[in-house]
């Protein structure tokens, strides 16, 4: 039966979402890997904030790539 044959008209209405229902909590992106080179001092400053400085690089990416404030300009 498709989904728009299906009759919700005795579902009781739903009137919020529960607070402590966390949306996307299980949401794992594909990682995949590669060979990036970064000035040295640059790398530092990441490794110096502890063991997982990958996954707050890929967080401070993450984050330039959502806000949209980085140049657009084409390389080469």
């Amino acid at each position: 039966m498709p989904d728009s044959a299906i009759d919700y008209s005795d579902a009781p209405a739903l009137k919020s979402t529960p607070a402590h229902i966390q949306v996307g909590r299980f949401y794992r992106p594909i990682k995949q890997q590669i060979s990036l080179r970064v000035d040295a001092d640059v790398l530092a400053w990441f490794r110096a904030r502890g063991e997982k400085y990958q996954t707050y690089m890929n967080a401070t990416l993450r984050r330039e790539m959502q806000t949209g404030t980085g140049s657009r300009r084409k390389a080469g």
